[in-house]
Order: structure tokens, then C-alpha cells, then sequence
């Protein structure tokens, strides 16, 4: 028998602004519970980057990703939210009270009276290369994302790929690993040229090593890779490596959601710049998965469409009272809800 949990508001997704969007709700004393697919909160930041600078967050001139996620996680600690992780929201129905039911994949039944969709683009997968068994490796000395850098302390790496997460990765790992090798089927890349540039100038001090090619197969037993085969113009190669790091990019699934009725634009819920409520009354999305004339996929955009969201959720909410805009530097009342008064 499922079990049965009834709330305010249930937030699908646990990123950066589905926390923030806990913060906002939580002022105007409306309680959430969240469902996230990932077994953590952070969304991608923890999940793709945690270790990685952002430099878009207002009043932070630099913060990691888990570091963001951390702090986001103390600033709505006061509120309480219940998180549900490692499912997926099967679907989303009406009932004949205006409230919405929500299924799980572990069985469970939620009904609230608002829905906030912060799933970012879906769900995320890495793409996986055209390597022969390559799925051996996984999780063991293959890996998609760097969650702990330490795994690659002393470790001889491979990194695939061309973009600003390979090279990232290149210039972030190179002090602690053992050796280093960036691999790219072509000299040209789409990282950031100042990247680009650092990167060359480790190849020139024997620093890392840079070779155009592809990867042709993997050697290694019970998951432990030994070495990795290239196929390379001059022919073929090897590069010994007890872990590779491949950055294909992601395959971005809407995933369920893409049934639940709402108006769509091009896998994104479109929504208003009012409230960024959904074409179903009562179902607001923010962050990625939201689409509107002008929208920018910035993690501060987010938090500001949270904002706006809670308003309107309010009045579905507590439909009659009557709600005074405050501010938590001048509330005695805000800060006696966020502890500090």
C-alpha cells in the first residue's frame, strides 16, 4: 500500500533553486517537500561540478558548486523541508479538490496544493563514448563527473573531450595527479579560449600531455584500467591510465514530465513572467526547465523567478489572506522564522 504524505507544496527538484525556492516559500510559512532523482541535494552542481568555481552569484566572488549547495542548505535549514531522494515523479494529477496527486517510483502518494517543477533541463545522463565495453569500467576507474578530487590524487589520468568541462578538469587536476593526458579528436576546441591557453602552456612545460585522437578500446581487468588505445592520424597509441575522465556532454530527458498536460516549447514548460505558473493552474516551474521570451539559464535567474512563484503560491495556498511584502533585514517577524531576531 503506498504511503500517503500531504503538504503545501512538493518541489521536483533539489538543485540550487529548488532549495532557494524552499527559502522563499518557507518566509511565508508554507511548508514543502522535495523529490529529487539524485540520492543528494545539489542537483548538477553537486552531482556535475562540485568542486568547480561559479562567479555569477551575487555577493560570492567565487563559489564551488557543493559550496553553493551547502550554504543554500543552511539558509533553509529553519524550515525544515522534508527530501525524497533517488525517485522519480511518475505523474501529477488534478482531484476534484483542487489539490494535485503525485506518484513515485518508491511507492509513494503525495497531495499538495501547489506544484513547483525545478528539475532543471530533466534528467540528466552523461553520454557515453563509443568505447567496447566500456561499461566494465564504470563507477571503478571510468568516471563521468569528479565528485572527490582526492580519487584522482596520484592517479595517472585520461581526460576526453574539448569543452570547458575537460579542460576544467585538465587544469583542476593536474597539481595532484600523477600524470596527465588530455585527449581530443581535433587541435581546435569549444573551451574557453583562456582555458585553452593554460592548457597549452602545461603541454610546453611537459606538464601534461596533449594528443589529437580517439579513443579505440580500453585495457584493464575486474574494472581497473591499465592503459587506454588511441587511434591517432600518425597511427595507433597507448597512454598508460588508472582513471579516465570522458566529457561527451549530456543527454538531457524530459522524462515523465512530458505527460503530465503541460504546454511545452521545445521540451521546456513554458510559463509567465507574472508568476511562472504552467498552462495548469497551480503548477509553476523555475530554474532550466522553464521557458519564456528572454530567459536566461543562469542559477541567479532562477532564484529571482523563486521568488515570484512563492507570492503566487501563497494565494493558492492560504487563498484569502492577506499577505504584507516584508523584507528580513526590517522583519522582527522573518527573523524570528530564519532564527536570528
Amino acid at each position: 500500500m503506498s504511503e500517503l504524505i500531504e503538504t503545501d507544496v512538493v518541489i521536483i527538484g533539489a538543485g540550487p533553486v529548488g532549495l532557494f525556492a524552499v527559502f522563499e516559500l518557507g518566509l511565508l510559512d508554507i511548508k514543502c517537500h522535495l523529490i529529487d532523482i539524485l540520492d543528494r541535494p545539489g542537483g548538477q552542481c553537486a552531482e556535475l561540478y562540485p568542486e568547480k568555481p561559479i562567479y555569477d552569484i551575487p555577493g560570492f566572488p567565487v563559489v564551488t558548486g557543493q559550496g553553493l549547495v551547502d550554504n543554500l542548505m543552511q539558509q533553509i535549514a529553519p524550515f525544515s523541508p522534508e527530501f525524497h531522494f533517488s525517485r522519480i515523479v511518475n505523474s501529477v494529477e488534478k482531484q476534484e479538490d483542487g489539490r494535485f496527486k503525485l506518484t513515485t517510483d518508491a511507492d509513494e502518494t503525495f497531495l499538495c496544493k501547489a506544484v513547483v517543477i525545478a528539475a532543471g533541463g530533466g534528467s540528466f545522463q552523461p553520454k557515453r563514448p563509443p568505447v567496447a565495453r566500456i561499461e566494465a569500467y564504470e563507477g571503478k576507474s571510468v568516471f563521468y563527473a569528479v565528485r572527490k578530487m582526492d580519487d584522482f590524487r596520484d592517479q595517472d589520468v585520461v581526460i576526453v573531450g574539448g569543452g570547458d568541462s575537460a579542460l576544467d578538469w585538465t587544469l583542476n587536476l593536474q597539481p595532484i595527479a600523477r600524470s596527465l593526458t588530455l585527449v581530443h579528436r581535433r587541435p581546435e576546441f569549444k573551451a574557453a579560449p583562456a582555458s585553452v591557453n593554460k592548457m597549452q602552456e602545461l603541454a610546453a612545460a611537459g606538464k601534461i600531455n596533449f594528443l589529437t585522437g580517439q579513443v579505440s578500446h580500453l585495457e584493464g581487468d575486474n574494472g581497473q584500467l591499465t592503459a587506454v588505445h588511441l587511434s591517432m592520424a600518425s597511427g595507433e597509441a597507448m597512454v598508460h591510465a588508472t582513471r579516465m575522465l570522458p566529457f561527451f556532454g549530456l543527454t538531457m530527458k524530459l522524462g515523465p514530465v512530458a505527460d503530465w498536460g503541460l504546454e511545452l516549447n521545445d521540451n521546456l514548460i513554458s510559463v509567465d513572467t507574472e508568476k511562472f505558473e504552467s498552462s495548469v493552474p497551480g503548477i509553476f516551474a523555475i530554474g532550466d526547465i522553464n521557458h519564456y521570451p528572454g530567459k536566461l539559464k543562469l542559477i541567479l535567474s532562477g532564484f529571482h523567478e523563486a521568488a515570484l512563484m512563492a507570492q503566487a503560491a501563497k494565494a493558492i495556498v492560504s487563498p484569502g489572506e492577506r499577505v504584507v511584502f516584508q523584507y528580513t533585514t526590517s522583519s522582527t517577524k522573518l527573523q524570528k522564522k530564519l532564527g536570528v531576531a
